[in-house]
């Protein structure tokens, strides 16, 4: 069964639930605050071994938005 993520619109409480796909277009209920919630697009990470077996992100690893880095020191986001 898959893992769907939801976002509260009342409190804004990120949480995930395993559901069928047959129920994947349906909002859950938030465990905090009990409001229907709607489904949020997952973000996932992926990275590749690169020169010399160190590994790197691939498009989109990276936790800030736009960025290219691949070391979060300069914006200490990581």
């Amino acid at each position: 069964m898959p893992i769907y993520e939801y976002k509260c619109p009342k409190c804004e409480h990120k949480f995930e639930l395993m559901r069928p796909f047959s129920r994947s277009h349906e909002g859950a209920e938030c465990p905090h605050c009990h409001e229907v919630s709607p489904r949020v697009v997952s973000v996932f990470a992926a990275v590749s071994l690169g020169e010399g077996g160190v590994s790197s992100p691939v498009g989109g690893g990276s936790p800030c938005s736009g960025c290219s880095s691949t070391n979060c020191g300069p914006c200490s986001a990581g």
